[in-house]
């Protein structure tokens, strides 16, 4: 094992690889947590993607505006605008964008209310590198955008998480 089948943290990651074509992709990285902010950009910009990352909804909102990305991959319970409501957001103002929600705690209720906010992916917390890997990979290599709706898988049976985790 070399330098490079390492994330940031020192872990080895198997079964991903840098590929040329991640160099081209931008993703947006929305948690109000720092800790997993700054863990998931680093693993995303080592495997090759060009990440921004937002420290939450608000910020993200502004950066969407003005900037093209390729994924977004954002936290749902956050202050200022949750990952629901940002979804919302980029329905209203048709942007066409795949995201991935990373939750502790699956908002089933509010995608029942509104089915046309389902996100590409879902990443439910407690997350590997790999597993951050594998569905950032899949929802890229689909190309599927909020707009193509990708059905959520059913919401998981165990209590919500800590708000640390969520």
């Amino acid at each position: 094992m070399n330098e490079s089948d390492l994330c940031p943290s020192g872990e080895p990651v198997t079964g991903v690889s840098k590929t040329p074509a991640a160099l081209l992709q931008s993703i947006l990285v929305v948690d109000d947590d720092e800790d997993i902010r700054r863990l998931n950009s680093e693993v995303l910009a080592h495997y090759g993607y060009q990440v921004d990352t937002a420290a939450d909804g608000a910020i993200a909102w502004e950066l969407l505006k003005v900037r093209t990305f390729d994924l977004l991959i954002t936290d749902h319970h956050m202050s200022k605008i949750s990952g629901v409501e940002l979804l919302q957001k980029l329905h209203v103002a048709q942007i066409a964008l795949p995201v991935i929600m990373i939750t502790g705690f699956h908002p089933g209720h509010e995608f029942a209310r509104r089915p046309w906010l389902q996100t590409s992916g879902l990443l439910p917390k407690p997350y590997t590198i790999a597993d951050l890997l594998d569905v950032v990979g899949e929802v890229l290599r689909t190309g599927k955008s909020s707009s193509e709706r990708m059905a959520l898988p059913p919401e998981p049976s165990r209590a919500p998480l800590s708000d640390r985790s969520s």
